[in-house]
């Protein structure tokens, strides 16, 4: 089959690859090494849920199931996987799962080695996770197959004249439940209609962030009783929109999280602040409560340059950029929507179902140069209310469509 064949060449370019390259070289390892760690935690005598996220964003989305399944049914242990490094080396020590370790390839061996070890009692791929001879074993087995938070469209293989075949690998899912009614529809012409529109878990998750959310007494600072502009995990282009015409309105305090945490990045972001005294939040963050008022004092840039604080540092927030729209898409706009504030983005956000639905109700401000990122701004200078008013529709929209986690585990359970 011409699928095995894909994964034959495309091992061997890892195995290659892996010599060069300490990204795959983690991920080479730690599929090699996933069946022993599986043998050395199992316990031969538990019912094991298995989860599988592709990386850490798919993760945040299958996290909700995961601690809600934990908390109502403890009768199972659940085994999570991932096939990136960014999703595994984030969240090895995870506390919410029982075993965690990386997918091995989807070869028939592997599979068959894998759940020949494992024997779940259940499966959860989430969004994109369509490993064909993993899958096809599994209903050879009867093991009941979900596919959570999933959304299609026409572009992809499954919905294409030369995509028909593999399109069989969704057969083997016991029910899908997707995003949205393009998805539901889209699967109803390949003859799939074991499906439920439920939305998106990742609304569940950016509310339990919230309720969770630590308090920042260094931002809290910093911002006082400032109008405040936070950009999280912003790229060069980004921030060339936004930083001109906030060095011309010194009124406001600014937060810079970029994605990129390196020195250049960080020292071509201070040159581009003209004018301002910037602070880095690790020459503050172990600082004496008592000493902040007087090394904050003036500042009016703080640079997050350490991870793990951009979802509560949203909270501190008046208005708020997500970076990634001039790349190769934005990131997570939900997290900073959330907290009741309008969100600006780059253009690219055509594939991201909650971009849209924010644009739609106005909370989601695309811009595609420093000319329409200036106007909207001006805007909000001259009608403040305007700011507050996006922000509880933002609110809103995220509090709307929460709510897939409880209907997907009451259909399972």
């Amino acid at each position: 089959m011409m699928y095995n064949l894909v994964i034959f060449l495309y091992l061997c370019g890892v195995a290659v690859l892996s010599l060069f390259n300490e990204k795959v070289r983690k991920m080479w390892r730690g599929e090699r090494q996933a069946i022993r760690t599986i043998k050395e935690k199992i316990d031969p005598n538990a019912q094991y849920v298995w989860f599988h996220a592709a990386s850490l964003g798919e993760f945040e989305q299958g996290r909700p199931l995961m601690e809600q399944l934990r908390r109502e049914h403890p009768e199972y242990k659940i085994l999570l996987t991932f096939f990136s490094p960014s999703g595994y080396e984030v969240r090895k020590n995870y506390a919410g799962a029982d075993i965690i370790c990386y997918l091995p390839l989807d070869t028939i061996t592997n599979a068959r080695r894998f759940l020949r070890t494992i024997r779940p009692v259940m499966a959860f791929f989430i969004k994109y996770e369509f490993w064909y001879n993993y899958l096809h074993i599994l209903r050879h087995r009867g093991v009941p197959v979900y596919s959570v938070s999933s959304i299609f469209r026409p572009g992809q293989v499954f919905f294409r004249w030369y995509g028909r075949q593999y399109s069989r690998v969704l057969k083997c899912f016991t029910h899908f439940f997707v995003q949205n009614e393009v998805s539901r529809e889209l699967l109803s012409t390949i003859g799939i209609n074991n499906v439920t529109v439920v939305g998106d878990t990742r609304f569940d998750r950016v509310l339990q962030i919230k309720e969770a959310a630590k308090q920042l007494p260094i931002v809290e600072k910093f911002k006082g009783n400032s109008k405040c502009f936070i950009a999280g995990s912003s790229w060069q282009p980004d921030e060339e929109i936004f930083i001109p015409w906030l060095n011309e309105h010194k009124d406001w305090k600014v937060v810079i999280a970029p994605h990129v945490i390196g020195e250049d990045h960080l020292q071509q972001i201070e040159r581009m602040l003209e004018g301002r005294k910037v602070v880095r939040y690790s020459a503050v963050a172990n600082s004496p409560l008592s000493t902040l008022h007087s090394l904050l004092q003036d500042a009016n840039v703080l640079i997050i340059d350490c991870f793990g604080l951009l979802s509560s540092i949203y909270h501190y927030a008046d208005v708020t950029y997500v970076g990634g729209g001039f790349g190769v898409g934005i990131h997570n706009t939900l997290e900073a929507a959330v907290w009741d504030v309008p969100v600006f983005f780059g253009p690219n956000n055509q594939r991201f179902q909650e971009a849209q639905g924010l644009k739609a109700c106005g909370a989601g401000l695309e811009i595609a140069n420093a000319d329409d990122f200036r106007r909207y701004m001006q805007g909000f200078e001259e009608h403040p209310e305007v700011v507050k008013e996006l922000g509880e529709k933002a609110g809103q929209y995220v509090a709307s469509l929460s709510g897939a986690t409880e209907k997907v585990l009451s259909s399972v359970f």
